[in-house]
C-alpha cells in the first residue's frame, strides 16, 4: 500500500511549549484523512511542517516520498494548498487569480474550467473584495487545484459557507476523491469529517489520541450521553453509579462506560429523575462524530 504521507515521532516546540509531541500517522495515498483537534492542539504546526512552510525539531517528514523543507521546490508542483485566509490580491477579478496562479505551472487546468467546477464561472469578472465570504472559499480551492495536484491540504474548506454552498463543496471534494486525489482535511465541522473522510486522526496535546474510520471511532464508543439542564452535581450522580460523568459541552453528559446495560440506564434516570431534571435526548454508544471528538479530547485534558 503506498503511503503520501509518513510522520514518524515529529516533534515541534516553541520555547517552552511543545506544540506537537512525539506525533507518528501515514495518510495513505488516495484516502481523504481529516485531522481534528480542540485549537492549541497541534493541528496547524503539523500542516505547515508538511507543507514545508515550518521545520520540525526531530522525528521523520516524508509527503510524497519527498522532505518538504530540503525538496520544497519539488514538492510545490506536486501539492495543492487551500488555505482558511488566501492573501489574494484584493482588487483582483476572479478568472485574473486563477489565470495567475495557471501561469506558474506546465500543465495547469484551463481557467474557466476551474470556475465551473467551483461553481464561480458567473462571477468570473467580479473582484476579490466583493466576493462573499464562501465565494472567496470556492476561489480559495481552485487555487488549490489549478496544477492538477496528487495531494491537497484543505484547511477549514467550508468556512464561512452558507449550507448551498457547503454542500456544493462537498461535492467537490467528493469529485476529487473519485480521481483518486490524496486529501489531508483539517475542520471544525463533525459531520464535514464524517461524510468525507476514510480515516480520522484525533489530536490533543500535540498527542494523537485516536485514529480510525469515523464509523470504527464512532461504534468504538459505548457511552451514555444525554442532554438536560447545565450545571447538574455530576459529583453526586457519580457517587450514585460508580462510573465516571462528565459535563462535556454546556447541559450535555457523558456517562463513560464500555459496557452500558439496562441498570445503568435506570438507576441515570432515576437520579435525573429525583432532582426534576428533565431528559431531552438520551443514547447509549456514540451518537456520532462530534460526541466521540467530545469525550476523547475531554478525557485526555483530564
Amino acid at each position: 500500500m503506498s503511503i503520501s504521507i509518513h510522520l514518524e515521532n515529529l516533534t515541534k516546540r516553541y520555547d517552552a511549549l511543545t506544540a506537537v509531541d512525539g506525533l507518528s500517522l501515514d495518510v495513505r495515498t488516495g484516502e481523504t484523512y481529516a485531522l481534528l483537534g480542540p485549537n492549541g492542539a497541534g493541528k496547524t504546526t503539523t500542516v505547515e511542517i508538511l507543507e514545508g512552510l515550518r521545520a520540525s525539531d526531530s522525528g521523520t517528514v516524508e509527503v510524497l516520498g519527498l522532505n518538504p523543507v530540503s525538496d520544497r521546490t519539488r514538492l510545490q508542483r506536486r501539492i495543492g494548498v487551500m488555505l482558511q485566509e488566501g492573501g489574494v490580491y484584493q482588487g483582483a477579478k476572479a478568472r485574473e487569480v486563477v489565470s495567475l496562479f495557471a501561469s506558474y505551472y506546465p500543465s495547469a487546468r484551463a481557467t474557466d474550467e476551474l470556475l465551473e467546477l467551483v461553481g464561480l464561472a458567473d462571477r468570473a469578472t467580479t473582484l476579490h473584495r466583493r466576493l462573499s465570504g464562501g465565494e472567496k472559499q470556492r476561489l480559495s480551492l481552485a487555487l488549490a487545484l489549478v496544477n492538477r495536484p496528487q495531494l491537497v491540504f484543505l484547511d477549514e474548506p467550508t468556512a464561512g459557507m452558507d449550507p448551498v454552498a457547503r454542500r456544493t463543496t462537498w461535492e467537490i471534494i467528493e469529485h476529487m476523491q473519485s480521481e483518486g486525489v490524496t486529501i489531508l482535511l483539517t475542520t471544525h465541522f463533525m459531520d464535514e469529517a464524517e461524510r468525507l473522510a476514510d480515516r480520522v486522526g484525533i489530536l490533543n496535546h500535540g498527542r494523537l489520541v485516536a485514529e480510525g474510520s469515523p464509523s470504527d471511532l464512532i461504534q468504538a464508543r459505548g457511552d451514555v450521553s444525554f442532554v438536560s439542564v447545565p450545571q447538574l452535581p455530576v459529583e453526586e450522580l457519580i457517587e450514585e453509579i460508580g462510573i465516571d460523568v462528565r459535563e462535556v459541552r454546556t447541559g450535555f453528559y457523558v456517562v463513560t462506560t464500555d459496557t452500558p446495560s439496562p441498570a445503568l440506564v435506570s438507576n441515570v434516570t432515576a437520579w435525573l429523575a429525583n432532582r426534576d431534571a428533565l431528559i431531552t435526548e438520551l443514547r447509549v454508544g456514540a451518537g456520532g462524530l462530534e460526541e466521540v471528538f467530545l469525550a476523547l479530547t475531554e478525557e485526555n485534558n483530564r
